[in-house]
């Protein structure tokens, strides 16, 4: 079993075994999901890199505005 501790800030360490297990390290964010009496820790998926400014913008991903700014 391998164990941390939290600090008077609720802040802990993962241990390195984990962090190799992971393979996660500064920058990573991790998703925590509770499972019933659990709690299960992963690396979050990393966005796929884009030259696109705008990838972020939701409002602008209907199918006509597809059709009207393929050619862009």
């Amino acid at each position: 079993m391998i164990t941390s501790r939290l600090t008077t800030k609720s802040q802990t360490v993962i241990p390195r075994s984990v962090r190799d297990f992971l393979h996660v390290g500064p920058g990573d964010e991790i998703i925590y999901e509770i499972r019933g009496d659990a709690v299960l820790l992963k690396r979050k998926p990393s966005e796929p890199a884009t030259d696109d400014p705008f990838h972020l913008f939701d409002e602008w991903k209907s199918p006509a505005d597809e059709d009207a700014y393929a050619d862009l």
